[in-house]
């Protein structure tokens, strides 16, 4: 499932593509997503791996929410790989990608039509599928969620 998914007319793309969760029934690592980040362009084509954490899925919507000509948004960075789009006057986008270990890549992307409102919805489809069945009680201290289905 895409979280993001921005492309323009000269096909080059940015995709964050939600794979599952990290580790399953797993209390410290059941809310964390894996996620690929697929970047193409004349001069890349990468693959990547992203962890998302549900607090990240916070952040991202906030920001998204907040971007405008002359600011940004980002996901991932903390722990690894990051991803910042910064938004132009003439609304395109660079798409930087950051991976420390492997690449760092900027992408120009003039995304078409109702963009923004797309990525909230893919949001809360990943929301959806995957909804946060984990609560920190305390520092380092972990339970399942009471609404949590087995």
């Amino acid at each position: 499932m895409d979280l993001i998914h921005l492309e323009d007319s000269d096909g080059d793309r940015c995709i964050v593509r939600v794979t599952g969760r990290f580790k399953p029934g797993v209390l410290t690592g059941h809310d964390v997503l894996r996620a690929d980040v697929l970047a193409h362009a004349s001069f890349v084509d990468a693959r990547l791996q992203l962890y998302l954490f549900q607090q990240d899925l916070d952040a991202w919507q906030q920001e998204l929410t907040d971007l405008a000509p002359g600011t940004g948004a980002s996901i991932g960075g903390d722990r690894g790989l990051s991803l910042v789009l910064h938004m132009h006057e003439d609304r395109s986008l660079s798409v930087t990608i950051d991976d420390p270990d492997r690449l760092s890549a900027m992408l120009w992307i003039r995304p078409q039509g109702n963009w923004m409102g797309e990525h909230h919805d893919r949001l809360e489809q990943v929301r959806h599928t995957w909804p946060s069945e984990v609560v920190e009680t305390a520092p380092m201290t972990y339970e399942w969620r009471p609404t949590r289905q087995s």
